[in-house]
């Protein structure tokens, strides 16, 4: 037997539970007794009573100056009891009798000294509940088919299906800012109706994700619902913190959704990759995002021409201007050139090109604005990270500009590092190289040059050493190409994963003869000494025996390959040369046009 820490009645052990959920009436070994004597004693209040009655019931009213009900502070103060209320009603909210007298509830005195305050207004409307949130927070999108741009949650998209069939696998969304991660990952939580954890790797440690997974445990355990927790930004994780994931994720513990901007395959542990699934989010077209910047207008400013609302806003009252007012029109007029404009310099981003909106919506309140003027008040942030896949992917574009001859595009990509901050002497060694590799041969001066230039940028710095570098670009694009160097180099590095190729010995004529004893052993016995003949030309075998006759060194500086639209390029050519008008052509067309 045990005691009911509620009514402190005696309970078997077994039924303790079964007593508690009964509101201590069911599982008793004695009767209990009534809540009032018949002989009008004092009545004992039942613990039980107390603690199975809800807050909302447990409220004293009284009579105001004018006679009529008035709620207690209690009530009008918005407390809120922290017991869990009972299902049912309880039998009696009389207050408690004293010596068998009930007292009318209309001579209970007030609270003295206590404050009655004014009764709690209804709760906020949705939309005056976020109107001071930034515009790209406000027009998040509230379903699946209001993401713009992304064909993985389209009608007929890859993860639509598994989200739709309740299979939403754990995994890595993989996207440039502002492309609708976290907005998928939550639109996944609501339609799968799933708990849903929100965690930032730059605020969040180890400790509190082992406590999430915990409570993600009991949570399948006792209500069999699952839990998704979703990391932004989970490259930032070292790799000892993205493996606390492993074993959740593994057992089915937890659904993990992380969102990057970075490459998985270099940020992200192989471990935890291969227990994830990879989707790719595309980059917003400049028509994606205008369509965004359209439905977000005619959501703050109604009566502009533009299309309806989202449904999720259709029973929201803006609380943005009004159409009326002229400056406004500025983003309507001309066929919207103006959002046009904000959507191009957004450049992929749906934040980016809300929060332009946004500032432009703000700049319109000043009298007699101009289009010009909003676009000069207008600010852009190159994206461009030093340690990321744009450091690598611009570099690699630059390269192969310079290698394909076309100074223009090598010109872009040397100014986009530059402007965006990059090391001037990375991009001056990476010159240095292409000096070698792809000039090499067919113009041995190049070499110096890129070489100058490093010496350049080192002392000079920027902003100045960008010309130094523009010069050497352009001068490395326009060179004729040679690779025959770097092609025979590479040969000779490819014979020397062939088995036995890298241990041969070295012929015994071109060997070193230091000292007597390797004189005496016939090192360099029977070296030609070149310069002793005539051209320098003699019969000498320089390779091992078992490589004489290998040549790595070809003849041609370039490749044999001939590109199709080359080969077609120069047919047309060839076909307009060769071609003589007649005078039947001369009369039709005497401009020869």
């Amino acid at each position: 037997m045990v005691a009911c820490p509620i009514c402190d009645k005696p309970v078997k052990e077994a039924n303790i539970n079964r007593h508690i959920d009964s509101e201590c009436q069911e599982s008793l070994d004695e009767p209990t007794p009534p809540p009032t004597q018949a002989n009008g004693a004092k009545a004992k209040t039942s613990r039980a009573a107390t603690f199975f009655t809800p807050a909302s019931k447990k409220t004293v009213s009284f009579k105001d100056d004018h006679g009529g009900p008035e709620s207690s502070p209690i009530v009008s103060g918005g407390f809120a009891s922290t017991q869990t209320p009972s299902l049912k009603p309880p039998a009696s909210t009389a207050p408690t009798p004293t010596n068998g007298i009930k007292r009318a509830l209309q001579q209970e005195e007030p609270n003295v000294g206590t404050e009655v305050k004014p009764e709690v207004p209804p709760p906020a409307a949705k939309k005056q509940k976020n109107a001071h949130a930034p515009l790209a927070e406000r027009m998040r999108p509230q379903s699946l088919d209001d993401v713009a741009g992304q064909e993985l949650v389209g009608p007929n998209g890859v993860l639509r299906n598994l989200i739709v069939t309740d299979r939403v696998p754990s995994m890595i969304l993989w996207g440039g800012p502002g492309t609708g991660k976290t907005t998928i990952a939550r639109l996944i939580a609501q339609t799968a109706g799933t708990r849903f954890v929100e965690i930032n790797s730059t605020s969040s440690g180890v400790a509190e994700c082992k406590k999430l997974f915990a409570e993600a445990k009991n949570e399948l355990g006792l209500t069999g619902r699952k839990t998704i927790i979703f990391c932004d930004e989970i490259h930032r994780f070292s790799k000892s913190q993205q493996d606390v994931f492993l074993g959740p994720v593994e057992a089915g513990q937890v659904t993990l959704i992380g969102a990057t901007t970075e490459n998985p395959s270099f940020k992200v542990v192989n471990a935890l990759l291969s227990r994830c699934r990879t989707f790719t989010l595309a980059k917003l077209t400049d028509d994606h995002v205008f369509g965004i910047l359209r439905r977000a207008l005619a959501h703050e400013v109604p009566g502009l021409p533009t299309p309806s609302p989202s449904p999720s806003a259709e029973n929201e009252q803006p609380s943005g201007p009004s159409a009326s007012d002229p400056s406004f029109h500025l983003l309507a007029n001309d066929d919207f050139a103006l959002l046009h404009y904000l959507a191009a310099f957004a450049d992929g981003d749906a934040r980016t090109g809300l929060n332009l909106l946004e500032l432009a919506l703000d700049l319109c309140q000043k009298p007699a604005i101009t289009a010009d003027e909003i676009k000069k008040s207008l600010t852009q942030t190159l994206v461009y990270d030093r340690a990321g896949d744009q450091h690598y992917d611009t570099i690699s574009a630059f390269h192969k500009s310079v290698r394909g001859s076309n100074p223009d595009a090598a010109l872009y990509y040397l100014a986009r590092m530059l402007q965006s901050g990059e090391d001037p002497l990375y991009v001056a060694r990476r010159m240095v190289v292409i000096a070698s590799e792809d000039v090499g041969l067919a113009d041995n001066s190049l070499l110096s040059l890129a070489t100058a230039t490093y010496s350049a940028a080192e002392k000079i710095g920027m902003p100045e050493c960008r010309i130094n570098l523009g010069h050497c670009a352009v001068a490395l694009s326009l060179a004729p190409k040679s690779t025959r160097a770097y092609r025979g180099l590479k040969a000779a590095y490819s014979a020397l994963k062939e088995p036995g190729v890298a241990g041969l010995p070295v012929p015994i004529h071109l060997r070193n003869a230091p000292t007597k004893l390797m004189k005496e052993l016939g090192y360099g016995k029977e070296y030609k000494y070149n310069p002793d003949y005539v051209d320098g030309r003699v019969v000498q075998d320089y390779l091992p025996e078992k490589l004489e006759g290998r040549t790595f060194l070809e003849l041609k500086h370039l490749g044999d390959e001939v590109d199709p639209e080359v080969a077609e390029l120069d047919e047309q050519v060839r076909i307009a040369q060769a071609y003589e008008p007649t005078e039947e052509d001369m009369l039709l067309n005497p401009d020869g046009d």
